[in-house]
């Protein structure tokens, strides 16, 4: 008896093994041909294919997930109504299906917010409310948020919180601290971009001529930084008025005691108080020492520094500053902060203390050509105090152009507006006629006061 119950179990093994292959064999052929239908465009004639393999064999290979979204999407581009709704939701179902059976390469963050786009994207036809859209980016966000860094996303969920704070759904934190989390992932993917497309712009401007790839590689990282800085701005332009000083301080005030230990909180308050210019508020004050003294940063030191200026005590303002930037060890962030505090001592008219910081910002961060937009603004405002006739006081446009000219080089997506700035400038400076009537072509000027450099004469 117990050797036809072995004989009986070997039987079944096999024909269990047998069933397997052949089941294999079957879902290797049809995968061969819906791939190749799928490779030669024609969607249609591979959708039944893929259907068997991915009831059959879902775990067969991840093909079936790779092809299959662009079968779908080829289906749900050509269908309207009822039809294309049942393809929007069986495209989120592959999504799921594919996260189920190859976890490994399917991020939770970026298939989560994938799968919120497409339901944002298309809310009217699957009937899907801001409640609803928030809560599926919300979840990818917090279970995987190191791949949720698509830009249009980010945004998208950022606009669903102001959505629902607007049709108060949403308390006025919430929505600050959503902001300054989104703020804050956005300026992470922005210098994992930066610093590897500086890199690549150190060896151009060594010399060294990139490789095909690298080229390719610096195209990908300019457009990605691109699309952060038009999302950012967009953020910016979507929180609009809602976080002004009649509303942040009322409500940092009524939350301070509760917060006066948690640097977090107290680092959001400062700085979204600094930003909004509320800083004459006591509150602000308030803020700036009490995240100071329990966890002195650069960003706290940096506050402190903007108190002093208010203050008028210039001297004390700098130092501050300069204690900001020895206490931050992160060389993008220190970039950041070097091109903040030359924004202030701009916009107070010190324009040589300015630009050495604008300098330092540049040499941490060359893919970045904004500071080199701003020495070019302050010295067009100085043209008529640097000059001491009035062909070198058109002159200094000369040197405002060329770091215009600069900005365009290594900063892709300010090379529009680098160039106009730069043509605007070169319509300032003397004309070839004017160069001709000086007959100084070809000859060195040097520019005194705070500029202090020296331009040479375009020759005729």
């Amino acid at each position: 008896m117990k050797t036809k119950i072995t004989l009986l179990l070997a039987a079944l093994f096999i024909g269990l093994n047998i069933g397997f292959a052949q089941q294999d064999e079957e879902c290797m052929t049809k995968l061969s041909i819906f791939h190749e239908y799928v490779k030669a465009k024609n969607y249609d004639a591979a959708f039944q294919p893929w259907m068997d393999v991915r009831n059959k064999c879902p775990k067969f290979n991840n093909a079936i997930y790779i092809d299959g979204e662009k079968i779908l999407m080829d289906k749900i581009e050509k269908a309207t109504g009822a039809d294309k709704a049942t393809l929007l939701n069986d495209l989120i179902k592959l999504w799921a299906e594919r996260g189920e059976h190859f976890p490994d390469k399917t991020p939770k963050g970026e298939y989560g917010a994938q799968t919120g786009q497409l339901m944002y994207d298309n809310k009217a036809i699957l009937n899907k409310s801001s409640e609803d859209l928030y809560t599926v980016f919300d979840n990818a966000y917090q279970e995987d948020k190191a791949t949720f860094t698509n830009p249009q996303s980010l945004y998208t969920y950022f606009s669903l919180m102001v959505d629902l704070y607007d049709a108060g759904k949403k308390p006025a934190e919430d929505l600050f601290n959503k902001y300054d989390d989104i703020v804050e992932k956005v300026e992470d993917e922005v210098k994992n971009y930066s610093e590897s497309l500086n890199v690549l712009i150190e060896k151009e401007t060594a010399g060294t001529e990139l490789t095909s790839k690298e080229s390719q590689y610096k195209a990908y990282y300019e457009s990605y930084l691109a699309a952060y800085d038009q999302i950012e701005a967009g953020i910016d332009e979507k929180m609009g008025t809602r976080a002004n000083c009649d509303i942040l301080i009322p409500l940092y005030e009524k939350n301070f005691e509760a917060n006066k230990e948690n640097a977090v909180w107290l680092q959001r308050a400062a700085g979204k108080m600094s930003e909004k210019e509320c800083t004459d508020d006591p509150l602000f004050f308030k803020l700036v020492n009490a995240f100071h003294e329990i966890s002195p940063s650069a960003n706290s030191a940096y506050y402190l520094g903007i108190l002093k200026d208010k203050e008028g005590r210039s001297s004390e303002a700098i130092a501050f500053y300069k204690q900001a930037i020895d206490l931050e060890t992160d060389s993008f962030k220190k970039s950041n902060l070097n091109n903040r505090i030359a924004l202030k001592l701009k916009s107070r008219g010190s324009y040589s203390q300015a630009r050495n910081f604008f300098r330092e910002a540049l040499r941490l961060n060359p893919s970045n050509g904004r500071p080199y937009l701003s020495i070019a603004a302050m010295y067009a405002a100085s043209a008529n105090d640097c000059g001491d006739t009035n062909f070198n006081k058109r002159a200094v446009y000369w040197l405002a152009a060329d770091e215009a000219q600069k900005a365009a080089r290594v900063d892709s997506k300010l090379s529009g507006a680098a160039a106009n700035s730069a043509a605007n400038y070169l319509s300032k400076a003397p004309s070839k006629s004017e160069i001709f009537s000086a007959g100084n072509s070809g000859t060195v000027i040097k520019i005194g006061c705070w500029i202090g450099a020296s331009v040479t004469v375009p020759k005729m």
